[in-house]
């Protein structure tokens, strides 16, 4: 193949003239901090996904730490989640001071195993955390059904699923706590951020929590007619999104269904050309959801190949293709390993995907040549590969 000229980054953000001229605005309202555009953006994404009620953070992980302080999980708890997933999604965890039990995944959609979840359920089980890895939809009805039966808390972590729909409902529009990512590589951005939905009772709480614990808002007591006033009633955290970021994340959810668009585009055409190779397995779209395609997670096989992904990797870097891994399982971190003393072989499933996977570009800003350059790429190593040449 005629070599790319350019560095094909794996997941730049795509930002225009409308988000620049809205920070811009912002700026010059001279209210920064949360405000009217933070409102605002809550409500709109809470009537886009159908859910119960929003509050915008400055993190997913905010998000996920909000939500068990909200639902009282602690210290002597369990909180079941997927080994296969990035560490914030076990850190919170760590910082209520309750155990995380890991689980095993399904080896088609690498989402949470719900047949391990029951198996992993013990007295001390307080909820479930599952993660719509790459952006599929995890199972939800067997979670949620579950969880019912167990009298157990859900907690989705969507970082990877805004614009997913599981049986014809929007991720979010439950009412127990979804949160939603907004950095940089994700499918909408406001820079750093997040989202938390759920009903407006915990959405309640989980605002005093996110500001200090204060009973009124920086909003509530600086504007016209506003009472300096405040009372704190539990030590809360710095969580609140800013204005500058909610007027991004205003202008990137106003174009998310051209950004998805795009992404399903994009997924499609690596599907179309890489099926048909056997030494490749491509990503899993079961029937009954829609696929927020965050990831394109390609999966090498080991017949036919006389090469490891890490070098397949290079591979594509020499190529100027950008690529990832998502995600190393929690359970090879040496905090992690060594606190609860796993194995290099346990979660048998996540550890196997975990050694032959990679994440291709997909982003919404890419050209049809971009496309095509990947697809090249990829397909020219494994043509290499075949001949038993050396890929380079």
């Amino acid at each position: 193949m005629q070599a790319r000229k350019t560095f094909l980054s794996f997941a730049p953000p795509l930002i225009g003239q409308e988000e620049i001229d809205a920070v811009v605005d912002t700026l010059r309202t001279g209210w920064l901090t949360t405000g009217p555009k933070t409102q605002q953006f809550e409500r709109e994404f809470a009537k886009r996904f159908q859910a119960p009620a929003a509050l915008a953070l400055n993190s997913c992980t905010a998000g996920l730490h909000t939500a068990l302080v909200a639902l009282g999980i602690g210290k002597g708890d369990e909180v079941i989640t997927t080994c296969l997933t990035f560490a914030a999604t076990v850190n919170v965890i760590e910082h209520v001071g309750a155990t995380p039990v890991l689980v095993d995944v399904e080896p088609d959609t690498l989402n949470l195993d719900p047949d391990l979840v029951e198996r992993a359920i013990t007295p001390r089980t307080k909820a479930i955390l599952p993660v719509h890895f790459a952006g599929h939809p995890v199972d939800l009805d067997a979670i949620s059904t579950l969880a019912q039966r167990r009298r157990l808390a859900v907690i989705e972590d969507a970082a990877h699923a805004v614009g997913a729909v599981y049986r014809g409902r929007p991720i979010g529009s439950g009412n127990h706590p979804t949160l939603f990512s907004f950095y940089a590589t994700k499918n909408m951005t406001t820079g750093e951020g997040g989202m938390l939905t759920a009903d407006e009772e915990l959405i309640s709480q989980a605002r005093i929590i996110s500001l200090h614990g204060m009973s009124r808002e920086a909003w509530n007591r600086y504007q016209r007619g506003g009472s300096w006033q405040y009372d704190v009633v539990t030590p809360g955290f710095k969580y609140n999104m800013t204005d500058l970021q909610a007027s991004l994340g205003l202008c990137q959810l106003h174009r998310l269904t051209d950004f998805q668009r795009r992404r399903k585009e994009i997924a499609h055409s690596y599907t179309r050309a890489f099926r048909e190779f056997d030494e490749l397995e491509v990503p899993t779209c079961r029937p009954d959801v829609v696929h927020a395609w965050h990831l394109y997670v390609l999966r090498l096989r080991s017949k036919g190949l006389n090469i490891d992904r890490d070098r397949f990797i290079d591979s594509l870097t020499n190529k100027n293709i950008g690529t990832s891994v998502h995600f190393i399982p929690i359970h090879l971190h040496s905090y992690y390993r060594a606190k609860y003393g796993y194995r290099e072989t346990d979660y048998r499933t996540a550890y196997q995907n975990f050694q032959r996977m990679l994440s291709l570009p997909l982003h919404p800003g890419m050209t049809d040549q971009d496309v095509d350059d990947v697809i090249e790429a990829v397909c020219d190593t494994i043509r290499q590969l075949r001949t038993g040449a050396r890929a380079a």
